[in-house]
């Protein structure tokens, strides 16, 4: 059986939750990293060198990167997630490769001090914010009168954008009310293995571990 190492408040252990519940796969899920402080360790290093969640473990393959992770479900049990030829795959794999080069910085610094006071936060915090903003107005954009971000269905895009999106969403900072984007997180929300995914309820797929 697969087993996911990391927890479940991780936003990329998020992405992951949502992949193995939306394909169907038993899995198990053990907590690691931050306040289980167990990721310095000579043997999770063995399995993830960054020392960092998550990992899936299938079989005797070690896979981490959560991105990666995501690719690797979808072509060994649900392909159709990814896109059938090369240039479908682009469309759906460019909007995972913008949330790690474009989003990912601002959200993570955004993330940290967002519900701190005003005299607290770090002094680029401005700056991370509005960057954080520019980069969601290209997603409400693109979603706008969409249903999915790639392919007109669900795909890796929407799964892997998802969980960090909905943090974004739901910061404790002015900014637009990104209405497009709202919308396409509302559907999100709806489906059962995002809810497993976030917390909101619990899985009939997952083995305590």
């Amino acid at each position: 059986m697969i087993r996911l190492l990391g927890r479940q408040t991780s936003g990329n252990v998020q992405k992951v939750i949502f992949m193995l519940e939306e394909i169907g796969l038993k899995y198990v899920r053990e907590d690691y990293g931050r306040q289980f402080k167990n990721t310095d360790t000579d043997a999770y290093r063995a399995l993830n060198p960054n020392m960092k969640v998550p990992t899936l473990i299938d079989d005797d393959l070690s896979i981490w990167e959560s991105n990666s992770i995501l690719r690797y479900l979808a072509e060994k049990h649900r392909p159709a997630l990814t896109g059938s030829t090369a240039a479908e795959k682009t469309q759906v794999e460019r909007w995972m490769d913008w949330l790690l080069a474009s989003l990912n910085t601002p959200y993570v610094a955004v993330f940290k001090d967002a519900k701190k006071p005003a005299e607290e936060r770090g002094a680029d915090f401005p700056a991370q914010s509005a960057d954080m903003i520019a980069q969601m107005k290209i997603l409400d954009g693109h979603i706008a009168g969409k249903e999915w971000f790639a392919l007109g269905k669900m795909t890796l895009a929407d799964i892997a954008l998802a969980p960090i999106v909905k943090r974004c969403l739901e910061f404790p900072i002015e900014k637009p009310a990104f209405a497009e984007l709202s919308r396409w997180l509302k559907a999100i929300e709806a489906r059962p293995a995002f809810a497993v995914a976030t917390g909101a309820k619990p899985s009939a797929l997952m083995t305590a571990a």
